[in-house]
């Protein structure tokens, strides 16, 4: 282990060298070259000066936001003899893990791509070229055949291979306690308790107010609404990453959200935002340009959920605009320095097995599963312009959504919540446990499609955005497995009486009448 001060160091470095070769530092640069013109810099005093002047100009606020984000994204400094790929994933046999399920999406993708005799990529013709283009804001009213195309996997697939994780150093005749087998996940990280848990999340104590409760139309907005969305109004003034991070976590107002989120996920720069189009723009080009099979994918999925989505079919558009560029955006490959998943390789035609002809496939790394769009949808309702819309999502992706779909020890990773969720459960409501486990119907198998997904899809989109608010406000995914053993808490009385998984699976089909704010506090500290 490294001391603090040769953490903190190492942490500084690395910062520094993210940040050298950002359009920030250009910018900075420019910045304190021009006010050197300026009456009130003295040579005398110069260093003082232009710091003053970046302060003033508003400047260091964007580098500190900046500093900010990089702290947030990048994995805690590791031993200096540890190996690069502890910085992905510490624990070998969730590499191990990792890595061969990599391999069977990748088969999957390759055997569709043989059988529909369909090319990975192609150079699309002038005429279509044309097409695309006068159709790119209307792509739901075109209809490709997509009959032919299946999902590469579904949640459920991925979550057998969580069911499977097996620790080769762990002996499980040790320790056993009665609930040890109880759940599916059979392996041991660190996950909190409820007392642990009520540290962790103070500002959601039943003594704190929040939105989602406390600006309920009978409760007047002068107790607390009023002035919660006054300090808001500062906080996007004041442009302070930090401080809205820590305002999210009491709910961020409907009219400020779209602000606050960009805010957090420093997504705001004002030299960024231009950088911001002309991104966009070049990743629409490189769409219109060549077709991939993933497109397939991303259309199949977008019809198959958020089309059939009472509150979100109306996006389809936009969805299909944002994963399309989505999968073009060689930038996303960075955040594979700490996720713990590798970017899939293909090879280009008639060059198979040399590895110099190998090439990321699709080029941001990511191939989409069933119900990936489902991560953009909640956005659409926050950001009306693509590009900024488009920037947020992959903000997103890269802080947390990646984590769901990636077999990890993180804390915020999906193997994580899995066993968050049967923990809570297991020592809040052992009866009900038990109860499901005995007649076939393992509380994980039904949770686990809302916590892949973030809950999307199944909260209404009030409820949904007020769970997510938490989320960037403590910087965590950990409070989806809060909600997801919340919502058995609320319905245990129904669960006590079901029989089988069918009947479990029908109490807890609909949740879009729940309200996440009260089930979360109830759980945590009632």
């Amino acid at each position: 282990m490294m001391d603090e001060g040769t953490e903190l160091s190492v942490t500084i470095a690395q910062i520094v060298q993210r940040l050298k070769g950002a359009h920030l530092h250009s910018q900075l640069e420019k910045q304190a070259r021009e006010c050197l013109h300026r009456p009130e810099i003295k040579l005398e005093s110069l260093k003082e000066d232009v710091r003053n002047f970046l302060r003033v100009s508003g400047w260091e606020r964007k580098l500190q936001n900046a500093v900010y984000r990089e702290l947030h994204i990048l994995p805690p400094p590791g031993h200096p003899a540890a190996p690069p790929e502890h910085t992905k994933e510490p624990l070998a046999y969730m590499r191990k893990a990792q890595a061969s399920w990599e391999k069977r999406i990748l088969k999957s993708l390759n055997s569709m791509c043989t059988e529909l005799g369909v090319p990975l990529a192609r150079k699309r013709p002038i005429p279509e070229q044309k097409e695309l283009t006068n159709k790119w804001n209307e792509m739901g009213t075109d209809e490709p055949d997509l009959s032919k195309f299946r999902p590469v996997y579904a949640p459920k697939d991925f979550l057998e291979v969580l069911i499977s994780l097996k620790n080769p150093n762990h002996d499980c005749r040790e320790g056993l306690t009665a609930t040890s087998h109880w759940g599916l996940i059979q392996i041991s990280l660190n996950v909190r308790d409820i007392p642990q848990m009520r540290e962790a999340y103070p500002e959601l104590s039943l003594t704190c107010c929040q939105l989602g409760v406390d600006d309920h139309a009978h409760i007047p907005p002068d107790l607390f609404e009023s002035e919660h969305i006054r300090i808001g109004k500062k906080v996007v003034n004041e442009q302070d990453s930090a401080a809205a991070q820590q305002y999210s976590r009491q709910g961020c107002p409907t009219g400020l959200r779209a602000q606050l989120w960009a805010l957090i996920l420093n997504a705001t720069n004002e030299p960024e935002v231009t950088r911001d189009i002309m991104h966009y723009e070049q990743l629409k080009a490189a769409v219109i340009h060549h077709d991939l099979l993933v497109d397939n994918l991303i259309y199949k999925d977008v019809k198959l959920t958020a089309s059939n989505d009472d509150y979100y079919f109306v996006f389809e558009d936009f969805l299909y605009q944002v994963l399309l560029c989505f999968s073009r955006d060689t930038a996303v490959l960075e955040h594979f320095s700490y996720n713990s998943a590798t970017p899939p390789k293909s090879y280009i035609q008639g060059k198979t097995g040399t590895e110099e002809f190998a090439v990321v496939y699709p080029p941001n790394g990511v191939i989409p599963f069933h119900g990936f769009s489902m991560y953009v949808a909640p956005l659409c309702f926050l950001y009306n312009e693509p590009s900024k819309l488009y920037s947020v999502f992959r903000e997103m992706y890269v802080r947390y959504f990646f984590r769901l779909h990636s077999i990890s020890s993180s804390p915020s990773g999906i193997v994580s919540l899995c066993l968050q969720f049967e923990r809570l459960l297991q020592s809040h409501l052992p009866q009900l446990f038990y109860h499901l486990q005995k007649i076939g119907a393992q509380p994980l198998r039904i949770a686990f499609k809302w916590m892949v997904r973030a809950f999307s899809g199944y909260l209404s989109t009030d409820q949904l955005l007020l769970l997510w608010d938490r989320v960037l406000g403590y910087d965590s995914l950990e409070i989806v497995a809060v909600l997801a053993a919340s919502v058995f808490a609320f319905r245990a009385e129904n669960l006590m009486e079901v029989t089988s998984l069918a009947s479990a699976e029908a109490v807890l089909a609909d949740l879009s009448t729940l309200k996440v704010m009260p089930l979360l506090q109830i759980f945590l500290f009632a």
